[in-house]
């Protein structure tokens, strides 16, 4: 009888278990992957500071950053002097003001490469906060599924530890009647005790997947979040050429190197131009007024203005080799950026390959993992049958089980597989975000 009020007291545990978890899934917030991906868009801190880094090249890319524009200065003073002297003394008080003007009217044309360096700058950093996008993305692509897929196993592992824990109570309660030994309950003891601690360590792994989630999100209020996309796979067909099209077209990595390198070309007209002269202008125009304060005859004032204007044409006959040098570098070093331009793109060839094999293969291991659990779950379910009415042993059956789970945690895992490589095929195509944002 105690036995029997025991197993009751756990079956109305379970229930209230039930209600209340039913109770805090009303409570939580539903997310879906847009709103993750929109979210993370939005305030993740990588993209936050890139967005910062963008900013800044955009307000350089300026013509007077580069050096078009004139240096105007101004300049106000005022002096008083005491006079001593045999004659009479006298206080003079002077004061001037002054505006002068700098200009750098040519320089070897280096102001139109400073702008032109600028905007490949900027552009530069856009493809870098592209790339951050492109990254945040597949960052919150698979920590969304990741949570989703600890979910799935969550829910795995509870349906096997429950049937386990019911074999239990039916082996105490046949014990009690005298149908069943202590070995047989101890056995059954065992594998529901180790169900339970797989279940107990999944809930931990699936609060820091969700976690994780809300770290790219930037969300700092532990918002209870329940993911209300379909944890699945769509196996969708492509082309490796049409792939590589794409790829050529839109990867930001390689697009960046192909701005490395006219930055290189921009560096080689930058170090042609220190042959060209300078020619440069200076000007202004000071006012100053001067006052003398005589003791026996007052003071008297005088107004002296003064205009200037002044060309100087330079030209730097030798500086030690150092322009010549310069240029030698900076040819070299756009040879070396064409060495690596190439070796990046073979580089993506390979990769985007090695991924589209990859794809075919675990879209095909997709489809086994599916059959595989389809079996392995027809077969659970007689198993179940036959152990019930007594047709095969508790240790059969427990083999069974383990299949069964080993086979829905593989099919589970084929299935964040298949997204995990699909993303990255996306990425690589350089079509994830005209997908997702």
């Amino acid at each position: 009888m105690l036995k029997n009020r025991t197993g009751f007291m756990k079956r109305l545990m379970i229930a209230v278990v039930c209600i209340l978890a039913m109770f805090s899934a009303q409570a939580q917030t539903a997310l879906s992957l847009e709103e993750a991906i929109s979210k993370s868009l939005k305030n993740n801190y990588d993209i936050t500071l890139v967005k910062q880094d963008q900013r800044i090249a955009e307000i350089k890319n300026n013509w007077g950053e580069a050096g078009r524009y004139p240096y105007i200065g101004v300049a106000l003073g005022a002096d008083y002097a005491l006079n001593d002297n045999a004659t009479e003394d006298f206080i003079q008080n002077r004061y001037s003001g002054g505006l002068n003007l700098n200009w750098t009217l040519f320089d070897g044309f280096a102001v139109n490469i400073s702008k032109q360096r600028f905007a490949e700058l900027e552009e530069l950093s856009k493809q870098n906060t592209a790339i951050m996008v492109e990254g945040t993305i597949q960052s919150v692509i698979l920590a969304y599924y990741s949570a989703l897929l600890e979910k799935e196993r969550l829910n795995v592992l509870k349906e096997v530890m429950l049937l386990s824990e019911d074999r239990f109570s039916r082996a105490e309660q046949r014990k009690d009647f005298g149908s069943a030994v202590t070995f047989d309950v101890l056995q059954a003891q065992n594998a529901y005790l180790t169900d339970k601690t797989s279940y107990l360590a999944q809930e931990v792994a699936h609060k820091n997947a969700l976690r994780d989630l809300a770290f790219l999100m930037a969300d700092k209020s532990n918002t209870a979040y329940e993911l209300n996309d379909t944890f699945e796979a769509i196996p969708i067909d492509y082309s490796l050429a049409d792939l590589n099209s794409q790829m050529i077209a839109n990867n930001k990595s390689l697009k960046n190197q192909y701005i490395s390198q006219n930055l290189l070309e921009n560096a080689i007209m930058a170090a042609k131009s220190s042959y060209y002269p300078t020619l440069s202008f200076s000007g202004g125009a000071t006012h100053t007024r001067t006052g003398n304060d005589y003791e026996n005859s007052g003071i008297s004032w005088t107004n002296l203005n003064n205009m200037y204007g002044n060309f100087t044409l330079s030209y730097n006959l030798f500086s030690g080799g150092n322009r010549k040098r310069a240029l030698q570098i900076a040819k070299l070093e756009e040879e070396s950026g064409l060495v690596a331009l190439e070796q990046m793109q073979h580089d993506l060839d390979n990769k985007l390959e090695n991924l589209y094999e990859f794809y075919l293969v675990r879209k095909e291991l997709l489809s086994v993992a599916n059959e595989n659990l389809q079996a392995a779950r027809l077969n659970f379910q007689i198993a179940k049958e036959k152990f019930e009415n007594g047709s095969i042993n508790s240790f059969n059956f427990r083999d069974v089980q383990l299949i069964y789970l080993n086979a829905a945690l593989q099919e589970l895992q084929a299935v964040y597989n298949f997204i995990d490589t699909h993303t990255a095929l996306l990425r690589m195509a350089g079509t994830i975000i005209q997908q997702y944002e």
